[in-house]
């Protein structure tokens, strides 16, 4: 197969993930705050150590090694990994090490994706794309996946402590070996994460969609973390292995980080040229689908 098939399934990937994590928004109505009993002050103790081990650096960049396996097609990329807390996920896809084939920006306000080999790229609002408005997937769910932090359904990112009054914030939490479940239940959203007893580091998140009505709509995003490193003082994965399975496809997509850095000098938000035809959602999941 050329580079250039195997870039475009690269560049395809992420948004196939992205369209099928089927996460669910939910509103969380005010309720008057009840005493905690004694298992669930327990359980919001075990969550906030979790939280605590969040990395409280502002910006995380790293090279990267990239695997995309889709069916039998697997292919192996490098590239950059570019982030900064609260505004923006970049991933660069490089050919031949040096040349950049493709782009996916992540903001507060938009989908970016670039395919700088056919000249053409996606950019919408996350509410206005059909997908992502029915799943309700969204910035802040992204970015806690991508940092190793728990996070909400709501969706809230749960990137501080919660406040007393705030029971939304208590997980069952089941104890397994050496290793503690922490576990959210929204509807038809499953939602659990693997977690160190000892330690209280993430090492899995599992997000699970059932639809027992029309189960070829169920799907299963499973994202397991390994590698931990120190980085601004806390430990911050630098292996993500990711696996997307849906009724009709499994996409897997493994990183490797290398040279963790809070590089500050570059620019937060892509320029699209005018060189570039902007394509639909539609356009780029049908070209996914005939690979």
């Amino acid at each position: 197969m050329k580079s250039s098939s195997y870039l475009k399934i690269a560049v395809l990937a992420m948004p196939l993930m992205l369209t099928s994590c089927f996460l669910h928004k939910k509103s969380v109505k005010e309720e008057t705050p009840q005493p905690l009993t004694v298992e669930q002050q327990q359980q919001k103790d075990f969550v906030e150590r979790v939280q605590d081990n969040v990395t409280t650096a502002r910006f995380i960049t790293s090279k990267v090694k990239f695997s995309v396996e889709v069916g039998a097609q697997k292919l192996t990329l490098t590239g950059n990994l570019k982030m900064k807390r609260d505004d923006v996920i970049r991933l660069q896809l490089m050919a031949f090490g040096f040349v950049e084939a493709g782009r996916i920006e992540m903001t507060k306000d938009y989908v970016l994706i670039m395919d700088r080999i056919n000249k053409q790229y996606l950019k919408a609002p996350w509410m206005q794309v059909d997908f992502l408005r029915n799943s309700g997937l969204d910035f802040s769910s992204m970015q806690a996946l991508f940092w190793n932090e728990l996070f909400k359904p709501n969706p809230v990112i749960i990137g501080k402590k919660p406040a007393a009054s705030d029971t939304t914030a208590i997980y069952t939490t089941l104890e397994s070996g050496d290793d503690m479940i922490i576990q959210l239940n929204e509807g038809k959203m499953d939602y659990s994460w693997l977690v160190g007893n000892k330690d209280a580091a993430i090492k899995m998140a599992n997000i699970q969609y059932k639809d027992r009505f029309n189960p070829e709509n169920s799907a299963q995003l499973n994202w397991d973390y390994d590698k931990f490193e120190m980085f601004s003082g806390k430990k911050y994965p630098t292996k993500h292995a990711i696996a997307l399975t849906t009724a009709k496809k499994e996409v897997k997509l493994g990183m490797t980080l290398n040279y963790l850095g809070n590089d500050t000098e570059w620019e937060t938000r892509t320029e699209v040229s005018n060189k570039y035809r902007e394509v639909t959602v539609d356009e780029i999941l049908r070209r996914f689908m005939s690979l």
